[in-house]
């Protein structure tokens, strides 16, 4: 057992065990960088940089990477601790002229052990990595994603290969203890992990997310005086695991030291209860109303309509979800709003500062617009399998369109929807002609098969220019058969284990596993409502399982509609409503147990061949636009 790396020290003794004799030590790298006690990192001399001796404690480096204009010593620590000693030893001096005894000696800084030397090369190597990978985002026209999910800006730090501190589960003793585990494979928020020693037996890889509270950077159990244990089954092995340590990690790379706080860090959201936005009304998509913020998960909003009094009536989105907007937006653009009976705000209430909401792209209408009564294709908000054929109703203020789905729309008008003539949603006439997609008629027009040319003839409409829509393509890096957790936009309190099953451009085309296709959702590749396998463990929102298990579960009388209905949910369709096993995560545990998708898969070798076709974290990390 090690208590950290600490009985790995280079300090030479007189008294080395045998177990130090067993297996000879490699020696470091010439590049090889030493962290001092207060946490610089410095590196011994590659031979072609002036060189310095540090006149503290003899360690010799680049003579740049020295401390203070004189380059005398390697550190502010050298440089304190030297001073305190030659004021010590002046004392010492004129206490020796005078006969009398010293009474204390002057403490020497000792250099770190070997071990914690090899954690700050890891550690300077994840650093050197995680710039590279920053300089390459910058540099990279891939794509520009609206939703941030934890750690998105920090997907750099994480690559296989990376060494971490695991808990040892295989140790045999009754605390807890750790061991070194490199990373086999990413998917999503997941990774697979083997411990050092294993070589190439994959027998006892397992999976963990790489962002739970139970990873450390190397160097962590020598920082907090851990115990590191080899796993039991291979202790016999090896008869020196300080040096074979030392051999694994040389060259390593590690998580950075402040991994643990961008996770916490990234956790943060800037919406907080009680605070109040515009968002659709569910009833009447025409319209919004005002709503509170109830509940923050991982981004996610619970938010409670101003006049509902017990919190029943409320409505799920993302914090990025282009269904909310700041108190007067409505009034701003031209948009039907519904007033609240509420005359004044209650105490901690506060209007959600604008700047927390996502800017949609300024648009120029002086020339030629979208003009009421152009045609065009949707994603009907109702039923979002479908693509029909709509209609543009009415225009407003900074490029934003109240669209209506031909054949199904209220003599009120109120289901129309709001769109932003930049919207993944809409499409030029003849887009789903020319992807193979198919196009839902109007109901009731018997003409089939359709043809754009006939209706716009018929109808004596035009349609819309092609030029007036969004023809911007990310290179997403979605590919059909990637798993991935998505919010089930027909009850969008549910977020469900999913599949990509088809791309077009930017659209996918998203099934929920265990359902039928006629429930699949048309999304676009920068929905807020798309996370990487492991978001709803580590945010602590609850995963809905593939229905092809829960349905055992499922009574009789329990069957999804078919009718459509008018009641916006998310984006309501036609009745997928909620199957009593489905529980609602309100509140959700504050840190649930692994996903209940990973229990589906009966085998370590199924379970493993699952999330290799998990979509890879890094698809939705946001990007500079």
């Amino acid at each position: 057992m090690f208590d950290g790396y600490d009985s790995c020290s280079e300090d030479s003794s007189s008294s080395s065990s045998s177990e130090d004799s067993d297996e000879e030590v490699p020696s470091l790298p010439a590049s090889l960088p030493i962290i001092k006690t207060n946490g610089q990192v410095y590196t011994y001399p590659d031979g072609k940089a002036g060189m310095a001796t540090c006149e503290m404690c003899g360690m010799v480096g680049v003579r740049d990477a020295f401390y203070s204009k004189t380059k005398r010593f390697c550190s502010v620590s050298c440089s304190r601790s030297y001073s305190s000693n030659s004021k010590k030893a002046s004392i010492l001096a004129r206490l020796q002229v005078t006969g009398k005894p010293p009474t204390k000696k002057a403490k020497v800084l000792q250099k770190q052990p070997l071990m914690a030397k090899l954690a700050a090369y890891a550690q300077y190597q994840a650093n050197q990595q995680y710039q590279a990978n920053q300089q390459n985002q910058v540099k990279s026209k891939t794509g520009k994603f609206h939703v941030k999910v934890p750690m998105g800006t920090s997907w750099g730090d994480l690559a296989e290969g990376v060494r971490v501190e695991v808990p040892n589960t295989d140790s045999g003793l009754p605390m807890k203890v750790y061991w070194i585990a490199g990373v086999i494979k990413l998917a999503g928020f997941k990774a697979l992990l083997r411990y050092e020693g294993f070589d190439g037996d994959s027998g006892r890889d397992f999976w963990c997310n790489i962002c739970v509270p139970d990873i450390h950077p190397v160097g962590w159990c020598a920082a907090g005086g851990k115990p590191l244990v080899p796993p039991k089954s291979i202790q016999h092995k090896c008869t020196n695991w300080k040096a074979f340590l030392v051999k694994c990690l040389t060259g390593a790379k590690t998580l950075p030291i402040d991994f643990s706080t961008k996770v916490q860090q990234s956790m943060q959201f800037p919406f907080k209860k009680l605070m109040r936005v515009e968002v659709v009304d569910k009833t009447h998509l025409c319209r919004t109303r005002v709503a509170l913020v109830e509940q923050v998960i991982g981004g996610r909003l619970r938010l409670v309509y101003e006049e509902c009094s017990d919190g029943s009536d409320d409505f799920w989105c993302h914090m990025y979800s282009p269904l909310i907007h700041s108190i007067g937006w409505s009034r701003g653009i031209g948009h039907r709003f519904k007033r609240s009976d509420v005359s004044k705000k209650l105490d901690g209430q506060v209007d959600a500062p604008g700047q927390l909401f996502v800017k949609v792209k300024d648009v120029d209408q002086s020339g030629e617009w979208f003009k009421d009564g152009m045609k065009l294709e949707a994603i009907d908000p109702l039923n979002l399998s479908a693509i029909c054929i709509a209609t543009v109703r009415k225009v407003l203020a900074d490029g934003y369109l109240m669209i209506g789905i031909d054949g199904s729309e209220a003599a009120d008008g109120s289901d129309w929807f709001c769109y932003h003539s930049t919207s993944p949603s809409i499409f030029p006439a003849g887009f789903c002609e020319i992807n193979t997609i198919e196009l839902t008629p109007p109901r009731g027009y018997t003409k089939l098969p359709f043809r754009w040319f006939d209706y716009l003839r018929e109808t004596g409409s035009v349609a819309a220019p092609v030029k007036l829509f969004n023809k911007e393509v990310p290179n997403h890096g979605f590919r059909p058969g990637m798993k991935l957790e998505a919010v089930d936009l027909m009850e969008p309190r549910l977020v469900c284990v999913a599949t990509v099953t088809r791309i077009v451009y930017r659209l996918l085309r998203i099934h929920f596993d265990g359902w039928e296709d006629e429930y699949d959702q048309w999304v676009d590749c920068e929905s807020p409502d798309l996370y990487p396998v492991g978001w709803c463990q580590l945010t602590g929102y609850q995963l809905q399982p593939p229905a092809v298990l829960a349905s055992r579960e499922l009574p009789p009388s329990v069957t999804k509609q078919k009718k459509k209905s008018q009641q916006y949910k998310g984006q309501k369709k036609s009745g997928s409503s909620v199957p009593s096993f489905c529980p609602v995560p309100l509140p959700p545990p504050p840190h649930p147990p692994l996903s209940l998708f990973l229990s589906l898969f009966k085998g370590k070798a199924a379970l493993t061949a699952a999330l290799h076709g998990c979509c890879s974290a890094s698809l939705f990390t946001p990007k500079q636009h």
